[in-house]
């Protein structure tokens, strides 16, 4: 029993040991967490807020949980401009805070840092965490007002850029309809004085074909006008007859004559 109780009693100086050591390593972070802070504000002051940045950040690796720091560091990084990183900073502080006024605070920064990052529906929602923290805090609220108005042009722009777009794809629709009519229309034209030219070449060829008889009438043999000072076919005939004849009746007594003179002709007795 006795060795029991010694073994007890060590093992309790043991604990009690670790456990003063641990306490002593809090609290040597602690005050290493603090005077970072303190470091970081005076470089604050001075405006170099970069060197005030890695300061906080050094109290943060002493103690994580350290809000003060968390929020002053969101407060150099946004006077750095950095928006976007001072935002995680003060939503640390937000949640790690205990004291609404400084909870209040942190989501009032936040809404700034929304606010210059252009996230206008973040900035509302911020501002209205604030608010519920602390209520009398008019800065706050006027920023809202703000905030609120800058969402709600947002959102106009946005559905007047929609409606925009959708009148100009009806402009588009629209206008390729007008084109496709006039192209129609073109066509159709086209097309008639096609067919208009057909018709026209039928007509011509049937006029043509109708011209033809006429043209055929011309190449037939037509009989001969009499023409003054000239003599007819039928004169022609009879003179014709009439010399034949008289050239007959001159050859018949010239015949005659020849056969008057012409020796007659013996036949020999073989």
């Amino acid at each position: 029993m006795k060795k029991l109780k010694y073994l007890f009693i060590i093992f309790l100086m043991l604990f009690s040991s670790k456990e003063i050591a641990a306490q002593k390593d809090t609290i040597a972070q602690q005050r290493t967490a603090r005077k970072m802070l303190r470091q970081g504000n005076e470089l604050y002051q001075k405006e170099q807020f970069t060197d005030a940045s890695v300061a906080y950040q050094k109290a943060l690796g002493s103690n994580s949980n350290y809000d003060k720091a968390s929020y002053n560091l969101g407060n150099a990084l946004y006077k750095n401009k950095n928006y976007k990183e001072a935002i995680p900073q003060y939503e640390l502080t937000a949640k790690t805070a205990t004291d609404k006024g400084i909870k209040a605070e942190a989501f009032h920064n936040i809404g700034n840092a929304m606010m210059e990052s252009k996230n206008y529906q973040g900035a509302v929602d911020a501002f209205k965490s604030a608010l519920r923290n602390n209520p009398t805090d008019d800065e706050t609220r006027y920023n809202l007002a703000v905030a609120q108005q800058l969402l709600d042009k947002e959102k106009q722009d946005k559905k007047d850029d929609k409606n925009k777009d959708k009148n100009k794809d009806k402009d588009k629709d629209k206008k390729d309809k007008d084109q496709k009519d006039k192209n129609d229309k073109d066509k159709d034209k086209k097309d008639k004085n096609k067919k208009d030219d057909d018709k026209d070449g039928e007509g011509d060829k049937d006029k043509d074909k109708k011209q033809d008889p006429k043209k055929d009438k011309k190449k037939e043999p037509q009989k001969p006008k009499p023409q003054p000072g000239k003599m007819t076919p039928q004169q022609v005939k009879q003179l014709l007859e009439s010399l034949n004849n008289e050239e007959k009746k001159t050859q018949k007594k010239m015949n005659a004559k020849k056969a008057k003179g012409k020796k007659v002709k013996q036949e020999k007795d073989w």
